[in-house]
């Protein structure tokens, strides 16, 4: 269905029966399903529900019951929540209820498609498979191989607080999103009352799930402006020509843009974005601070947002630094050339050493290891950003040696002498082993300074959940399961259970990937049973984490009492000592007897 959408919407189509695809009961429990993998969906809303509440709902009563929210929606009161910037200012966050979260997922996943076949390839953020270090990546090229040094820097004021609710509708009709039932839904949730505030004019609720593609869709708009300028500037003759690259085929706009180049007077320019905040690489001066001005006016003039003049300006790369997603980079000679050269921004190094400082003061406070490797958690995961700046060794050398005397008053009494050498490590800090190391609690400390720069990979465009090609790239490095299991799963839940119990029904066969639990083989319809590792009736939920698939046989072997039925079962499955064992660690679940021997 989604590819089916997606599809239509690349060759231009419109849509004005997409309210039935958002309340097919399908739809609505992958929706459940996505929402409950988020880890938002324990934040409760006005209402204090969480995804708990909604999961002891049996799948066709939660289908019925968005359904009937449908009919007449109104949304429930979004609860406020403020968080402190950085910089000293405050960014107000909206939680709907998981109750209209569940209601705005079922939107997203029928508008998405749509969406994504209309939107610029240059635009980052908020879309699957797409990442900040994607967009830096293209930020990079374009002035280390396009030799684009001059940047138009655009900062709009309170972007998410200032969307105009008309035009933005009017954008999504534009789109092709033409069901005024949908689009009359997602203009209440737009109003929703804000409690204790009251009902919004304008913006989109930061923290809402329709919101980020929302806000796509506004500046999808000024994307294409700026990209029909050059990039996609559409000529008479067709120049492009198919390279074959790495065994892909490829679209070389070389010969167009020389053409333009030598018979326009087009500017040169390219945008690359993500989320509201973007970069215009253009050839020269001139160019940059006319697209500049007309961006300023572009934006004020169509969409109603505001630039701030003190953080909006042109770079010229070849002499200052541009900041984009936490790095600085500009042009430096080496050789007959020019490359780029970067470096975390002043405000992100001040985030990490505060980040840094509040992890150490944890460990001070409970010292223990459970706090040692979120420690470790922390320093990995900067390193993992941070490690795409060309001098990423010589800003974390610098972070290190600012807060080596802190973290050695905050950790010296969680300071030990030894302690485990992980193998991981072993494999991520190979270059540290022979080096000191440091140890907390009996667990070696995450070096500040372990880190190498690492050249950031351009986002692979034919990447896409929905093409059966672009599925081919997600999923080349995951293991799968028969799509016609996950299909029948879905289609035939067990309707006397809850919603949670189904979903996790699901999930369990995904993660043992098609296979029983005891015996590796592939699990058959009719011939797989779900087993409470602890049965309901001495307490056990149904968490995904006390259920686990076996086959039918199995399942009898572990309630089997009498000694007849057991030997049945063991001469039917033929187990060897591992298998037994974990079969009698689950019959010690269940209260019955340990198997002593396989019986043949």
């Amino acid at each position: 269905m989604f590819d089916q959408l997606y599809q239509l919407s690349s060759e231009g189509k419109t849509f004005n029966k997409l309210y039935e695809l958002v309340v097919n009961p399908a739809n609505v429990k992958l929706a459940f399903r996505n929402i409950k993998k988020n880890k938002g969906s324990k934040t409760a809303g006005v209402n204090q529900n969480t995804i708990f509440e909604i999961g002891l709902r049996s799948p066709d009563m939660l289908v019925q019951y968005v359904k009937n929210r449908l009919d007449d929606y109104k949304p429930h009161k979004v609860k406020r929540k403020e968080i402190q910037k950085p910089n000293g200012g405050i960014r107000p966050l909206g939680i709907p209820t998981i109750e209209d979260r569940l209601i705005q997922q079922c939107l997203l996943q029928v508008l998405e498609p749509i969406c994504e076949a209309r939107f610029h390839k240059h635009s980052y953020g908020f879309r699957p498979h797409r990442s900040q270090i994607h967009a830096y990546s293209r930020a990079v090229t374009l002035a280390n191989k396009n030799k684009l040094h001059y940047v138009v820097d655009v900062d709009i004021k309170g972007f998410f607080d200032n969307v105009d609710h008309g035009k933005l509708l009017k954008q999504l009709w534009t789109i092709g999103i033409r069901d005024k039932r949908i689009l009359s839904i997602i203009s209440k949730m737009l109003k929703a009352e804000v409690k204790g505030i009251g009902k919004p004019t304008k913006g989109t609720p930061q923290g809402g799930i329709l919101s980020p593609l929302l806000s796509n869709v506004v500046l999808n708009e000024f994307d294409w402006w700026i990209s029909n300028q050059w990039e996609t500037f559409k000529t008479r003759k067709d120049y492009t020509k198919i390279r074959v690259i790495g065994g892909k085929q490829r679209f070389d706009q070389t010969v167009k843009y020389a053409t333009l180049k030598r018979y326009t007077k087009l500017k040169e320019m390219f945008i690359v974005r993500y989320a509201d905040d973007f970069k215009i690489f253009c050839r020269d001066h001139k160019t940059a601070f006319i697209i500049f001005e007309s961006s300023k006016q572009w934006l004020k003039e169509r969409l109603g947002l505001e630039i701030s003049n003190e953080k909006s300006r042109v770079v010229n790369l070849r002499k200052n630094y541009s900041e984009f997603l936490g790095f600085k980079f500009k042009v430096v000679p080496k050789g007959k050339k020019r490359v780029v050269k970067s470096h975390m921004t002043d405000k992100s190094r001040r985030k990490v050493i505060e980040k840094i400082k509040t992890k150490a003061e944890f460990i001070r406070r409970k010292p223990n290891k459970a706090e040692v490797t979120k420690f470790n958690s922390t320093i990995l995961g900067i390193h993992n950003y941070y490690r795409y700046a060309t001098h990423t060794t010589k800003d974390f050398s610098e972070i290190s040696y600012s807060v080596k005397r802190i973290l050695y008053n905050k950790l010296k009494k969680a300071k030990s002498s030894k302690g485990v050498i992980t193998p991981f490590f072993q494999k991520a800090y190979k270059d540290y082993l022979n080096k000191k190391k440091f140890f907390a609690c009996g667990m070696i400390l995450f070096p500040i300074d372990g880190v190498k720069h690492k050249s950031p990979l351009n986002f692979t465009q034919e990447k896409n959940s929905y093409t059966e090609s672009g599925r081919i790239l997600v999923h080349n490095s995951q293991e799968a399961v028969p799509p016609i299991m996950v299909h029948y799963l879905m289609e035939n839940p067990i309707k006397s259970e809850s919603m949670e119990y189904n979903d996790n029904r699901l999930s369990k066969y995904i993660a043992q990937l098609g296979k029983c639990a005891i015996t590796r083989k592939d699990l058959i319809i009719g011939e797989m049973e779900l087993h409470h590792k602890k049965p309901r009736n001495k307490g056990g939920t149904d968490a995904y984490q006390n259920l686990i698939f076996i086959c039918k046989e199995v399942h009898k072997l572990i309630h089997a009492v009498k000694e007849s039925a057991i030997n049945k079962y063991l001469n039917v499955l033929n187990l060897n000592e591992e298998q037994l064992s974990k079969v009698n660690a689950l019959r010690k679940k269940v209260g019955n007897c340990v198997i002593d021997n396989v019986t043949s």
